[in-house]
Order: structure tokens, then C-alpha cells, then sequence
């Protein structure tokens, strides 16, 4: 698995509808046959800020990155985000899901 997360600061005029604006982006990665989550979060402590938690299949790097919409992306985020997004990318070797977390279990 690739694990992607991202830290996004749109400028303060795209800060409420910065998911409306990458809708389309999401969407078409969500449907990329390699994706195994494309998930979005705004910070509970900088309503400025906003985090991209994704994840690949291992061989699905180079058409994520090369895909239509990636590219289109390109050229959008320039022009709505104040700063360089951050980012933590790693591989997980013969990783594919999330794990049950055996510290906080749930006894049903």
C-alpha cells in the first residue's frame, strides 16, 4: 500500500468550499481501479487547514500521477491554495486495508 497525507491551505477565499472545488479531483481518484481510500478532513484546530488521507495499491503510483484528472489538479491547486501542501508518503509492503486497533476494541 501507498500511504499519502497531505496538509492543504487553501487561500481564505476558497477556505468553505475548498471541497466543492476539488470534487471533481476527488471523485475520479476515488475511482481509479488502484485506490484503496481518498479521504478528506478540515482541521478541528485551523479551519484553514485540510488533510488528505490516501491510499494506492503499490502499482497504482504511476496512474494516479499521470491521470487526466492529476493533471488538471496541477494546474487548479496553484491557484487556490496560499501555500505548498505538505506531504508524508510511504510504502507499506503487502499492506491493503486498515487493521482492527487491539487497544481500543469493542466487545459487541
Amino acid at each position: 500500500m501507498i500511504l499519502i497525507n497531505v496538509k492543504f491551505t487553501p487561500k481564505p477565499e476558497y477556505a468553505d468550499n475548498f471541497l466543492d472545488k476539488v470534487a471533481d479531483f476527488t471523485e475520479a481518484s476515488r475511482a481509479e481501479g488502484g485506490n484503496i481510500f481518498f479521504d478528506w478532513y478540515r482541521s478541528t484546530e485551523n479551519d484553514g487547514e485540510y488533510l488528505l488521507v490516501e491510499a494506492f495499491q503499490d502499482d497504482a503510483a504511476d496512474a494516479h500521477v499521470n491521470s487526466d484528472h492529476f493533471k488538471a489538479a496541477q494546474d487548479l491547486f496553484p491557484l487556490i491554495l496560499a501555500e505548498t501542501p505538505r506531504i508524508i508518503n510511504t510504502l507499506i509492503e503487502g499492506k491493503t486495508e486498515w487493521d482492527e486497533m487491539a487497544e481500543f476494541r469493542v466487545e459487541n
